[in-house]
């Protein structure tokens, strides 16, 4: 599992992040672009945010996200 700072900054390469709204604090990202992605990383989100360092996609855990855990649980 990659290990990335707890607020990391996205570097995006063509200008453009994409932000991603997630409910989970472990996450997989691929690129989302089929066979022109790139190869499958795992990432924890430690704070509230975490960046791939692939594709620079931006993943921001909701603010509800562990309350909601708590219910369904």
């Amino acid at each position: 599992m990659l290990i990335q700072p707890a607020n990391p900054v996205p570097h995006p390469k063509l200008g453009h992040v994409e932000t991603i709204m997630v409910d989970k604090r472990t996450i997989a990202c691929d690129g989302g672009l089929g066979a022109l992605g790139h190869p499958r990383v795992w990432l924890k989100i430690s704070g509230h945010q975490t960046v791939c360092p692939y594709c620079s996609r931006l993943f921001v855990l909701q603010p509800d996200a562990e309350a909601l855990r708590r219910v369904v649980s």
